[in-house]
């Protein structure tokens, strides 16, 4: 076997698209989904704009037994699992296989369904918490339930790095691949949007409090101030090229780079300008080691998809990080953030960039970045539409809260099906 390691199959569920063509389509057009939260009465709290996934009808598409069982996070994770496998055709190879293993990434968990447990305890005790609560929350619910309802039994994992925990999961799950597990699931699915689940987010204090939903995520904006909370997010089969070609799989694209680093310290708040600094160090060192991992140098990454917080210093540091890394490649390179138009859904954000990403590959083009233009560092944001362009290396960033970065490389699939 090779040491290459390709994406044969997507899933996509996402406030803009339930499924992955849809998705697509509302990303070349920049579109957004930013709107007021629906899911209960936030009129209390300072964050009112959020990204909801409304078109997904997990009673639908999932067995009655699993929904009640489970939170709306792993409800997502199924749906889009459910979509890659059918798009990669895994389905011929059986249930049952060793050969397939899933790999999630978990930053909230089931915070709606562990919510309405706990709220259940305290006002009429605890003969009234169901006997679920117990793994509906658990941050491995959604790799558990993958594994259950397709019959794979290779080896699974959860990984849990907040925002940059996407990234971290597709780069294990080609660390397992090269070890001699042919086929991963990998991605991960997030639906915080209760009001537990916004409160604990809202302590980190960089959620925007607008009160205008078209200024609410403004990444690199002279206007930003703090992003906009999201949900969903992706799952991608991720297989060994000699494996996907002898089944006769087509590769949509080759994972081939990804690095990681950690800032250790109080995680920086928004005004903390040295704090963040210290986050573009880190940020720098992973894309420096990611573009050696996958054998390229600056001037060869096409796009970069930013991890684009929305506040101001975060921001400022992340393209300090840039201009570390790729000189002054840095200045001219298409840097694009999607998700400003569905906003950051904790560990779903960055599988949802990767997946992307590789539609980017595929069609040649660069989605735009939603919202009024408003830029206010030296980078050259795609904004307004989507800018046609030859692709061959996309690199993804991701920081999680607490001192995480993940730089991934994501390449066209030449000569890889």
């Amino acid at each position: 076997m090779t040491s290459r390691t390709v994406v044969t199959g997507l899933g996509v569920v996402a406030p803009t698209g339930a499924d992955t063509a849809s998705y697509w389509r509302a990303t070349l057009a920049g579109h957004t989904a930013i709107d007021h939260i629906s899911r209960f009465d936030a009129t209390r709290y300072p964050v009112r704009f959020a990204g909801e996934v409304r078109g997904a009808d997990p009673a639908g598409q999932i067995d009655s037994r699993v929904l009640v069982q489970t939170d709306r996070w792993t409800h997502l994770a199924l749906l889009a699992a459910g979509e890659a496998v059918a798009a990669a055709a895994l389905e011929t190879l059986g249930k049952g296989s060793f050969d397939i293993g899933v790999t999630t990434a978990a930053g909230a968990g089931g915070v709606t369904f562990g919510q309405r447990e706990i709220q259940a305890l305290w006002s009429q005790g605890p003969g009234h918490v169901g006997p679920y609560q117990s793994i509906a929350w658990f941050y491995a619910a959604s790799t558990g339930q993958i594994s259950i309802a397709n019959g794979f039994r290779g080896p699974c994992a959860v990984l849990s790095s907040e925002s940059a925990g996407g990234l971290d999961a597709i780069a294990l799950s080609r660390r397992t691949i090269r070890r001699g597990t042919p086929v991963q699931l990998c991605g991960g699915t997030e639906a915080p949007l209760s009001p537990y689940g916004l409160v604990c987010q809202m302590q980190s204090g960089l959620l925007s409090e607008s009160h205008d939903a078209a200024s609410a995520y403004l990444p690199f904006g002279r206007s930003a101030s703090g992003f906009a909370p999201g949900e969903g997010g992706a799952v991608l089969v991720m297989e060994e090229l000699a494996h996907a070609r002898e089944r006769g799989a087509p590769a949509l694209a080759e994972i081939t780079g990804h690095a990681a680093a950690f800032t250790a310290g109080q995680p920086p708040h928004p005004e903390d300008g040295d704090g963040w600094a210290r986050t573009s160090d880190a940020l720098a060192f992973a894309i420096t080691r990611a573009l050696a991992d996958a054998r390229i140098g600056p001037s060869e990454v096409d796009v970069v998809f930013a991890d684009g917080i929305g506040v101001r210093n975060a921001d400022r540091a992340e393209v300090a990080a840039l201009h570390a890394a790729l000189g002054a490649h840095a200045s001219t390179v298409p840097i694009t953030v999607p998700k400003a138009g569905i906003g950051r859904a904790c560990s779903g954000a960055a599988p949802l960039d990767v997946a992307t990403a590789v539609l980017a590959l595929r069609d040649g083009l660069v989605p735009p970045t939603p919202g009024p233009p408003d830029l206010g560092h030296d980078i050259d944001l795609v904004t307004s539409a989507a800018r046609r362009k030859p692709l061959r290396h996309i690199l993804c960033l991701a920081r999680g809260f607490g001192g995480f970065a993940s730089a991934l490389v994501v390449s066209s699939a030449e000569g890889g099906g």
